[in-house]
């Protein structure tokens, strides 16, 4: 590769960070955090080719440059994974991901100046000492992505320490990036306060996430069966799926079978979640009516998608939103709650709803169920609606990117 011009290439190296997908070479299908990561080493490896190098703190505690070579294949193979693989509680054994993780353990790097060190997960944010001293080694201005400010503005959702935690990520930012990358203006918007107590002139540039393609060919046909809605997200508390549960439960205590749609509901088991856990687990009413999958891979969930009634998305906070445009991207309606980074997600196409108003979404979810008004509307709207790309926010941070090197 010689890299696109557009961005540059003959001057000091850009270097992206990979730490967090080499912390999630166990798991068998990816976050939406690792999406993204995996987003920017494609989109940078487009735009800056053999000027692009990889760099992570690894599993096994040490930080340096990754082997080009061997990197490549790593990300390779995670997609090939994430594209065929479906979800499972049990990780890889550690026998199985040895020889990865030790084809990439990193390697010092003779230290230039001027590069730009490009990061866009948390991962090891939370420790400012050591952000600060690859930056020093690296020779680099820091270019970092933010995906949130939630476990701060709403520490009820997050774990006991999540607030904590969070704060000193913030707090490395604010204190060590020389330009930030924000996923909304919502998180923009957020990050507000925390950027003119830490008086610094930082370069903030919103760019809204894109949105993952699957090659038509990986595609099945979407199933022929009963109609059904589709929650996609880790069960944690902020994402509300307790309520869908709850009217899915009044429903089959009050409703013939058949008058019924099905709940697939997608993702792994988070934290604070006991009452979630005891439904899915314990509530007789909701057999045969609710499906719980740990984790899809990518064919699989773009069929679920195409087959579904709609998404629902009933979240109390939310950074971006990448199902609903991950939905809508295959001609999915949407139900989400009324948040500001949901309507940037979804423009005017989605009906937004109250994430406290069972009635409402009751009516809206039997509305789409039978392919009702609302539905139709909402199929209607979709003439007005433009897919975020990833190549339109990678196009973003490359400009940021060449405003740090020149």
């Amino acid at each position: 590769m010689t890299g696109d011009r557009s961005c540059g290439h003959t001057m000091p190296p850009v270097i992206l960070d990979l730490s967090r997908l080499l912390s999630r070479v166990r798991h068998h299908t990816p976050s939406g955090v690792d999406r993204v990561e995996m987003a920017y080493a494609r989109g940078l490896l487009e735009r800056f080719g053999d000027h692009l190098d990889f760099a992570a703190v690894h599993p096994f505690g040490r930080y340096g440059r990754l082997p080009r070579d061997n990197a490549l294949r790593f990300l390779d193979t995670m997609e090939q994974r994430w594209t065929t693989e479906d979800g499972t509680v049990e990780q890889r054994s550690l026998v199985n991901v040895l020889p990865s993780l030790l084809g990439l353990l990193p390697r010092r790097s003779r230290r230039t100046r001027g590069g730009v060190y490009v990061q866009a997960s948390p991962h090891h944010l939370t420790n400012g000492a050591l952000v600060r001293r690859i930056l020093e080694r690296e020779g680099a201005r820091f270019l970092c992505l933010v995906h949130d400010l939630i476990p701060i503005e709403y520490p009820e959702y997050a774990r006991p320490s999540g607030a904590a935690l969070h704060r000193k990520r913030i707090e490395t930012i604010v204190t060590t990036a020389d330009a930030i990358i924000a996923n909304s203006a919502a998180t923009e918007r957020s990050l507000g306060p925390w950027l003119r107590e830490a008086g610094r002139s930082i370069d903030v540039r919103v760019a809204l996430l894109g949105t993952h393609d699957i090659p038509p060919h990986t595609v099945a046909a979407p199933p022929q069966q009963a109609p059904y809605f589709v929650c996609i997200g880790t069960i944690e508390p902020r994402k509300n799926h307790l309520l869908l549960l709850n009217l899915w439960r009044h429903m089959a205590e009050t409703q013939r079978r058949d008058n019924i749609p099905r709940l697939i509901i997608v993702g792994r088991r988070g934290w604070e979640n006991e009452q979630v856990v005891d439904m899915l687990e314990r509530c007789t009413a909701l057999r045969g009516h609710v499906e719980e999958l740990n984790g899809c891979s990518d064919r699989r969930m773009h069929t679920l998608l195409q087959g579904a009634r709609a998404l629902l998305l009933p979240s109390f906070a939310e950074g971006y939103g990448m199902p609903v445009a991950e939905a809508l991207s295959v001609g999915t309606p949407v139900l989400c709650s009324d948040l500001p980074a949901l309507r940037e997600a979804g423009g005017s196409v989605p009906d937004f709803l109250d994430p406290l108003d069972g009635p409402a979404w009751k009516r809206h979810i039997l509305d789409y169920f039978r392919a009702g008004p609302l539905h139709a509307a909402q199929m209607h709207r979709f003439a007005g609606w433009q897919r975020p790309a990833w190549g339109d926010h990678i196009k973003i941070v490359c400009e940021a990117i060449e405003a740090l090197r020149y």
